[in-house]
């Protein structure tokens, strides 16, 4: 900005490969050409070159500037050669310009440098610098602020709080910094982040400042029993364990559009005794006051955090982190619609690129190649709130690509587009005296001011080490992270608050039953064994709030029944097993053996359009596609009757099912003759090891030159209606069918080609 030089910027991840810095193969009405990309249009353009994340690129990537930073040499793909700008003038002495040009020869400006940033790996985790590269640049080592710096920076964001109290906590910030903080293996401090923090206090004087670290630095997510006990006892050093006696805010008054600032809205929160009103980004649609939704119940626990969240989100993105199933999409839905916004919600996966949250390659009708902004992007152009969901599954080196756009606002896409924070882009425009269609047409485009991300993720498995191999155990949540959000802790509800939930949300549930469930996972979650809380975790908020939907349709059915069913304990291992009926008895919950259970019988009757199996009954569906309704040899029994009944029961609900059983017990059978006696079509997905995202949704297929998308079974299913029947689920990898759970839970996904489900 000082020296007024233009910059290519480039955020390297693991996905960055040669095409992305040297040249890109475009296809034009049929001819293929090369595209310049960063690194040749900075040299040829005298332009500053930025590389941002070396520890994040694969080993053998950038060795390929190595001959341009050397030299200023480069042979490029479609014959050119880029030659260093003295050679050039010396050869455009003998030779005429034209002569230069048909051999090729490109010269380089002498303007050209590189600028590379990246950390120091063996404190932190990625690729170690290739020494050929590293003795190609000047280094330079940079450190944090001085402190005297810092706190004249901080005194000025938060000029109505104490002092002293801002002193604190940044001595607390460059203790956790220091050397002796990671020998004990404490991330860094996010000390950016205390600026941001400052504004909260600022506005919030009587918020405590353990609650504030805590949202900068949720150590008790992170850390282990040792962790706790050192950062405790450096919050205890500088008087900063003050959560106890000062209150937190309870709850959100009211919501109103706000007349001072355009696309804000006027939030007023409640605390301790005192009512506070101020500013916060809202969405386009209308506003919604709180406790008026129809589908979310409020407990306190959840009105305290949506207070929480609206203090942060004055400042800074959010990140929640919860358990499974323990309400954190549907907090995020009711945020969104407090504050009007649209929600765009984006499924992480764990084998995603770098180009499948930016920009995706297609062809248009007539075969040329063009490039299609992901939903992220449009997202960010539109001021919606972007909800990433499962931050914990990427790899790392894919999320840092975003996070110029969290810090900055600012990010560059493969097709050359630039956006620009909003007022950088309106103080660009007034300089050049250009239109927004002009600017359009150069591909510079604004990021909406109300724009905002919201990260979903499943609280770090604690003292899991961050190198170790399995994916699942990776502690995801390090520094890098650490600087991009506000984080929130959703924690588990208390026992009354989730009664409440359950009969607001299942209104005819029997008392007495959900009274004995509520004891059981009350006195499981409790227990410091870790078998019983692995079972917990399969009865979540979720799984409760099914139970108790089934319940309250069908009263007479046993609990222990139903628990057993959640925790799948036919196939826990026997220590898990033997815990679990242990649990059952101690909260008095017995399986009652029907007596008249043997002679019972279970028949199932076709009568005039009903099907009736058993004591369930429904109308039978007529098809418009006959064919697909499947038709099987089936010989009734007791056995696979009751389980069609139980079947039977939980379809009338709407929920979805699944089968586990062994090999050879007749899932196919069963799942065939229940829809032949509904007479439903069926639409039919065989997994296996391969499946990946893409081919769940789409069949890509090439016509005439032109790449055309067919759809999958899978969508087939969700146009017309059908039942779609996933065979060998447990073949694939995890990270497929856990995009199903999104399809499942909300009815919303994003295909490959760019359309939606939406519910």
């Amino acid at each position: 900005e000082l020296t007024k030089r233009e910059v290519e910027y480039v955020a390297l991840s693991r996905d960055t490969t040669e095409t992305d810095l040297k040249q890109r193969r475009e296809i034009r009405s049929g001819t293929a050409f090369y595209i310049d990309q960063c690194a040749v249009r900075a040299a040829t353009q005298g332009r500053v070159l930025v590389l941002e994340g070396l520890e994040k690129a694969e080993r053998n990537v950038l060795p390929v500037l190595n001959n341009l930073l050397e030299n200023r040499e480069m042979q490029l793909e479609d014959g050119r050669f880029l030659m260093s700008a003295e050679r050039y003038d010396k050869l455009l002495q003998e030779h005429t310009k034209e002569e230069l040009d048909s051999w090729k020869i490109v010269r380089v400006s002498e303007d050209f440098r590189v600028i590379a940033l990246g950390i120091p790996v063996p404190k932190y985790k990625g690729n170690p610098l290739d020494p050929p590269l590293r003795s190609r640049f000047q280094a330079r080592d940079i450190y944090y602020l001085p402190f005297k710096d810092q706190l004249e920076l901080l005194y000025t964001a938060g000029p109505n709080v104490a002092a002293e109290r801002v002193s604190q906590l940044l001595s607390l910030a460059t203790t956790l910094c220091s050397q002796e903080s990671s020998n004990l293996g404490l991330p860094d401090f996010p000390v950016d982040n205390l600026i941001a923090a400052l504004h909260v206090l600022n506005t919030f004087p009587m918020l405590s400042s353990q609650q504030l670290v805590q949202r900068l630095y949720p150590y008790k997510s992170i850390l282990g029993k040792d962790g706790h006990t050192a950062v405790e006892s450096v919050l205890n050093r500088f008087e900063l364990l003050d959560g106890r006696c000062q209150a937190a805010p309870s709850n959100v008054v009211s919501v109103s559009t706000s007349n001072k600032c355009e696309g804000h809205a006027d939030v007023t929160v409640q605390t301790a005794d005192k009512e506070i009103t101020f500013q916060v980004p809202a969405g386009s649609k209308e506003l919604r006051p709180p406790n008026s939704s129809l589908t979310f119940i409020n407990t306190p626990s959840h009105s305290q955090l949506l207070a929480e969240m609206m203090q942060s989100h004055m400042v800074k993105d959010l990140c929640l982190i919860g358990a499974k199933g323990c309400g954190k999409s549907v907090i995020a839905r009711e945020f969104a619609e407090m504050l009007g916004y649209s929600i765009e919600p984006v499924m992480l996966y764990q084998d995603m690129t770098a180009r499948d949250l930016l920009q995706q390659r297609y062809t248009l009708p007539n075969g040329d190649t063009a490039w299609r902004p992901s939903p992220l992007v449009i997202a960010a152009m539109e001021g919606k709130l972007l909800i990433l969901d499962g931050i914990h599954r990427v790899n790392l080196g894919t999320l840092a690509v975003l996070s110029r756009l969290l810090h900055d606002r600012e990010l560059d896409l493969y097709d050359g587009t630039r956006l620009l924070q909003w007022d950088r882009y309106q103080t660009l425009k007034g300089q050049l005296q250009f239109s927004d269609q002009q600017l359009q047409e150069r591909s510079i485009f604004p990021i909406h001011p109300s724009f905002r991300v919201l990260a979903l993720a499943e609280p770090p498995v604690v003292g899991a080490s961050s190198s170790s191999s399995n994916r699942g155990q990776q502690q995801w949540l390090g520094p890098e992270l650490l600087t991009m959000f506000l984080y929130h802790t959703v924690t588990p509800l208390a026992k009354s608050e989730e009664m409440g939930l359950i009969h607001g949300l299942a209104p005819n549930v029997p008392k007495e039953a959900a009274e004995q469930l509520l004891r059981l996972t009350d006195s499981l979650r409790r227990t410091k064994d870790p078998t019983a809380q692995s079972l917990a975790s399969s009865l979540s908020t979720r799984q409760l709030l099914r139970i108790c939907r089934r319940l309250s349709q069908y009263p007479e059915e046993s609990i222990a029944h139903a628990v057993n069913k959640a925790c799948l304990s036919r196939f826990l291992p026997s220590l898990a097993r033997a815990s679990l009926e242990k649990s059952l008895t101690n909260s008095s919950i017995q399986d009652t053996p029907d007596p008249a259970g043997q002679t019972r019988d279970y028949t199932c009757v076709v009568q005039e359009g009903v099907l009736t199996i058993g004591k369930v009954s429904t109308p039978i569906y007529s098809p418009n596609q006959k064919m697909k309704v499947p038709d099987v040899l089936f010989y009734d029994n007791p056995q696979h009757m009751m389980v069609m009944e139980d079947m039977l029961k939980d379809f009338l609900l709407g929920e979805h099912l699944l089968l586990v059983g062994n090999q050879g017990v007749g899932k196919n059978k069963i799942v065939d003759r229940f829809l032949h006696l509904l007479n439903r079509p069926r639409e039919y997905l065989q997994l296996h090891r391969d499946t990946t995202v893409q081919t769940l949704t789409l069949q890509p297929s090439v016509r005439d030159g032109i790449i055309t998308y067919e759809d999958s079974p899978l969508v087939k299913a969700v146009k017309h209606g059908h039942i779609l029947v996933i065979d060998e689920a447990d073949k694939a990898p995890t990270n497929v069918t856990c995009i199903l759970k999104a399809l499942v839970e909300s009815g919303e996904m994003i295909l490959a080609d760019g359309r939606r489900i939406i519910s």
